[in-house]
């Protein structure tokens, strides 16, 4: 899904020449902490409420505290994606949709984002959690994907996340099943570590004890 496909058009952007009182006034109507400056067509930057607030006057137009401008933005044509990661990099709650031409074509807020991740498989399909520990350079998906369709399921997402520790990573899995008894046990035999599951079905605490238990029966 590409960027241009999420625009807001309901979302107003504001004037150089608009006050700081509008800014405010829409960003608590539309429920926003920033908004789009735009100038006949053209991106100037965003305005947080801090911005804002932080004016001297804010009946003053916005234009006298450009300087504070953000000026992050996503192409019509990158993935959805690229707009969460400047979501979170910026901290914003309205990402900017400019055409290769630098024009400017409309936003994308953080709500309409999380409907988007809202019906990804990875969220709204049945099925269990998995997360994995491992270290970087001994990552495989093809090597993990292979142990969990042995026992006859399916990966429907995944998402990697940094470790505490530089040298590790942690997956994410998202199976097509809530019964993962025997994918636990599979994974543990391939040395790899556990840190967390969800299957809705039992405490995962209690299961990982008795898988412990079983890898150290087999063990001895």
């Amino acid at each position: 899904m590409l960027a241009e496909e999420l625009i807001v058009q309901e979302l107003p952007s504001l004037k150089p020449s608009d006050n700081g009182d509008t800014a405010l006034r829409w960003m608590d109507d539309y429920k926003v902490t920033n908004l789009c400056v735009v100038n006949e067509g053209v991106f100037l930057g965003t305005i947080s409420e801090d911005n804002v607030l932080n004016m001297n006057d804010v009946g003053e137009a916005i234009s006298t505290v450009k300087e504070t401008f953000n000026h992050s933005f996503v192409r019509k044509d990158q993935h959805v994606f690229e707009a969460v990661k400047v979501i979170n990099e910026d901290h914003l709650t309205v990402v900017p949709v400019l055409d290769a031409k630098d024009n400017y074509l409309g936003c994308i807020s953080i709500s309409q984002m999380m409907k988007v991740i809202a019906n990804l498989p990875m969220a709204n399909h049945p099925g269990a959690i998995l997360v994995l520990e491992l270290s970087i350079h001994n990552y495989s998906l093809q090597a993990i994907a292979g142990i969990v369709e042995e026992n006859n399921a399916r990966i429907l997402g995944t998402f990697i996340a940094s470790s505490d520790d530089s040298s590790k990573l942690q997956l994410t899995l998202k199976l097509n099943k809530t019964d993962i008894g025997t994918i636990i046990s599979s994974l543990q035999r391939h040395d790899y570590e556990i840190v967390y599951f969800e299957n809705n079905e039992s405490d995962q605490e209690d299961m990982l004890d008795r898988f412990d238990s079983l890898m150290n029966y087999l063990n001895v």
